[in-house]
């Protein structure tokens, strides 16, 4: 299931997705986790320009995200991805970002996909907030969102990626 269509739906999400993540993180940060497998887990990986197909992966307990892209122009930049589960293992998310800001290398191509999870809400930002500027996000229709992947759009995406954001609902045993 993708974001929410219209105005009011895509606000109320913007809204809550940065607010439940950071309960995650500083609920992780306050609370140490019984399962090690489990706790929220933060990784810095270079974005490479070069025009070649490269992966950064991680995961927790069952759930991973994996960021496949393909950049053009200037050197390696520093990225983050985060990876989380909610305390009742309801949601996992991923988030990937350039904690700079805005990214100065062309995406030819993106694709963030989670395992053991179902999309919920997704965003794809060409700049990420830094001190007092804030998430510019994607046009709608530069990016497109399936059950398990948020991709670049053939054709509509403009080349800028600076910040993906994941919800995934993971499944539940019903009694």
């Amino acid at each position: 299931m993708a974001a929410p269509s219209g105005k009011s739906g895509r606000r109320a999400w913007a809204a809550l997705v940065p607010a439940a993540l950071l309960c995650l993180a500083a609920r992780a940060a306050a609370e140490p986790s019984t399962a090690p497998d489990t706790a929220p887990d933060t990784a810095e990986f270079d974005v490479r320009p070069g025009g070649e197909v490269h992966s950064f992966s991680r995961s927790l307990g069952d759930y991973g995200c994996t960021f496949t892209y393909s950049a053009q122009g200037g050197t390696n930049e520093q990225w983050q991805m985060n990876v989380g589960v909610s305390e009742d293992n309801g949601l996992f998310s991923c988030s990937i970002w350039r904690p700079q800001g805005k990214s100065y290398l062309f995406f030819t191509q993106f694709k963030a996909e989670v395992k053991g999870a179902k999309i919920e809400y997704a965003m794809a930002y060409s700049q990420a907030a830094v001190g007092a500027q804030s998430d510019v996000p994607l046009k709608q229709e530069e990016f497109e969102t399936t059950e398990t992947t948020v991709s670049h759009r053939e054709g509509k995406f403009r080349f800028e990626l600076s910040k993906l954001l994941i919800v995934a609902k993971t499944p539940r045993d019903e009694l």
